[in-house]
């Protein structure tokens, strides 16, 4: 099927935490929500007099992006990601409806989508995925690409080895040719949330109450270290434990992004003394010096000993074990086009530190490049997606409605390498 250059694409990039939602041609996704879903078994006695009879016998109620960030009884707090894949269905298939109404304002029979996946998907979730896509939202066509090959195509490069840090993993992916070179995938569980863990576990060793800012209403001005003076709020609806946890998270996280920072050398004794103090003020209006400890825990990434971890664990290794898996002609190819992506590799130094560990590690007849791609890292598969989507030369490559009417669901096996 050849779609009209005239009309544009959606692009989704679907992450652990966040999901880039954009048309092709643009810069920039137009809409970024959580990837966190609040979900009402039952609708208030309130709600359920302004909804409508339809809406009423739904069993449960979904919202999304800011709507999340509101307390409210009853409301569990859900993922609707699992090891990088989509795992709850019926959350990914809302929080589709409610981007289509709110960011496009448009029925979804009238582009063409294209959506990103992790490299290691399953043939059983690619397929669910075309099904959904074809049958419940009815798209003229549809087509699956492998994040990391996005990443490489957003930095203008066709064979690359993508080194993605997000919020559930660190990985290493093999790309030759605009393909994923399946063998050559590694993974390790040090990543953001990992990140995110320790800094909860680093707070409460300074006995810090992390207070999210929904139960503040008033806070005073405090010197550093001093006891917070805040007042909490009043009325406030019974939150369930988990979404109260995700609310505690997004704590950590700011703290994550803006305390922590990447030692450019492996740490020792002699760093620690160098380390300037990075201050923090917490919702409840506490503000405490934060020292080595600050680099202490993204050491974690390099040097993963240091928390009695399996060396096999760091991205050093884990780099050097994915190119080892690749045939020897590729290696140097990928060497010198190492793609730094991911949210958590916008942690402060990173880039450097990476360079640093690869240069210990990389033959010496081979070339090390990094490319890094600044800020925009964080979104470079969307920005790939939306650079592929818009080629004339990918027109004819989508899975059409026809094509998807004549073999299934298993035509994205054939068409979506």
């Amino acid at each position: 099927m050849e779609v009209s250059e005239d009309s544009y694409s959606v692009v989704i990039d679907v992450g652990h935490y966040t999901v880039r939602i954009g048309c092709s041609q643009d810069d920039s996704p137009r809409m970024e929500l959580p990837s966190q879903v609040g979900i009402l078994d039952h609708l208030s006695s309130t709600e359920a007099g302004k909804a409508s009879c339809s809406y009423v016998t739904q069993p449960k109620k979904y919202l999304f992006g800011n709507d999340i960030n509101i307390p409210r009884g009853g409301m569990e707090s859900a993922s609707f990601f699992k090891d990088g894949m989509i795992d709850d269905w019926d959350s990914f298939e809302k929080m589709l409806e409610f981007a289509y109404d709110t960011c496009f304002h448009s029925r979804s029979e009238h582009h063409p989508i294209l959506i990103s996946e992790p490299a290691w998907n399953v043939r059983r979730k690619r397929e669910q995925l075309t099904e959904l896509m074809f049958e419940k939202f009815k798209v003229p066509a549809f087509f699956l690409v492998k994040n990391a090959a996005l990443t490489t195509f957003a930095n203008r490069r066709t064979t690359a080895l993508v080194i993605d840090s997000g919020a559930t993993h660190t990985s290493a992916v093999p790309v030759q040719d605009g393909f994923v070179l399946s063998r050559g995938i590694v993974r390790t569980p040090l990543a953001g949330d990992f990140l995110t863990t320790q800094c909860g576990e680093l707070l409460k060793g300074f006995a810090v109450e992390v207070v999210p800012p929904y139960m503040v209403a008033s806070k005073e001005a405090v010197a550093k270290n001093e006891k917070s003076k805040w007042m909490k709020h009043s009325n406030l609806p019974a939150v369930t434990t988990s979404w109260h946890k995700f609310m505690i998270k997004r704590v950590l996280q700011d703290f994550q992004a803006k305390v922590l920072e990447v030692s450019r050398s492996q740490l020792h004794e002699e760093i620690y003394a160098c380390i300037p103090p990075a201050t923090y003020e917490f919702p409840d209006g506490y503000c405490q010096d934060f020292h080595e400890e600050r680099m202490q825990i993204p050491e974690a990434l390099f040097n993963p000993e240091m928390f009695q971890l399996s060396p096999s664990l760091g991205i050093g290794y884990v780099v050097k074990k994915s190119v080892s898996r690749c045939e020897a002609d590729v290696r140097a190819a990928l060497y010198s086009n190492v793609v730094i992506a991911g949210g958590n590799s916008l942690l402060k130094g990173f880039p450097e530190r990476l360079c640093t560990e690869l240069a210990h590690r990389t033959p010496s007849s081979m070339r090390l490049k990094v490319i890094h791609g600044g800020r925009s890292r964080r979104i470079s598969s969307w920005i790939g997606g939306s650079i592929v989507a818009s080629l004339g030369t990918f027109q004819q490559m989508w899975i059409s409605a026809q094509e998807y009417e004549d073999a299934g669901k298993n035509v994205v096996e054939k068409k979506c390498p």
